[in-house]
């Protein structure tokens, strides 16, 4: 008889209606994987994936304070993650080089209009463009209404906890909550149905 695999402490399951809505199957270790074949991994550590992701839901007692971060645009304006506050984010990471940022940005994009009303921005971190012209190429062609972070070297991305985003595993996707806290994490691409419940869920927490 197998016996049941042990529950891991800040990780929460969702319901089987979230689950099935964003298409969402339950892997060892309360890591949520999204299609594909992501894996289980210990906590404290989320394995690099491909377009099939992994998401990590962290209970709201188990949360880290994202870090620090503000530095320029893609146009060279000033922004930083302090003034959203009071806000819910979703923090995503991406290049203009890497095919999976393609194939998620108009969902996104969509994602970021439609849920614009209930309190939620969108931050992007665009990491290893040299030339802001490529990313700003990539920005006009998804027609991107949120801002992105400029940091080519990836020194925004080492701030975060590796176990909950892995530097080379782009893109990724956070979901922080309004007291600033990373509540979902997600290593590789996402699709704005498998994304909604997850952002719905924090969106619906008490401040």
């Amino acid at each position: 008889m197998r016996r049941p695999a042990p529950q891991v402490p800040g990780r929460r399951r969702l319901s089987a209606a979230v689950l099935a809505g964003a298409g969402l199957t339950v892997a060892v270790g309360g890591v949520l994987a999204i299609g594909g074949t992501g894996g289980g991994a210990p906590y404290g550590r989320v394995s690099a994936v491909r377009a099939a992701a992994g998401a990590t839901v962290v209970d709201p007692g188990a949360r880290q304070q994202a870090p620090a971060l503000a530095g320029d645009d893609l146009d060279g304006k000033p922004v930083d993650l302090a003034g959203f506050r009071g806000r819910v984010v979703v923090l995503n990471v991406w290049g203009s080089w890497c095919g999976p940022c393609r194939a998620e940005a108009d969902g996104l994009e969509r994602l970021s209009r439609q849920t614009g009303g209930e309190g939620v921005r969108f931050l992007g971190i665009n990491t290893r463009d040299r030339d802001r012209a490529a990313a700003r190429s990539f920005v006009r062609a998804h027609a991107l209404s949120f801002p992105s972070l400029h940091d080519p070297t990836g020194e925004l991305l080492l701030r975060f906890p590796p176990s909950l985003l892995n530097p080379q595993a782009i893109p990724s996707t956070l979901v922080i909550d309004r007291r600033g806290r990373i509540a979902v994490a997600i290593g590789g691409a996402v699709t704005e149905e498998q994304l909604r419940p997850l952002l719905t869920r924090v969106v619906e927490e008490e401040s």
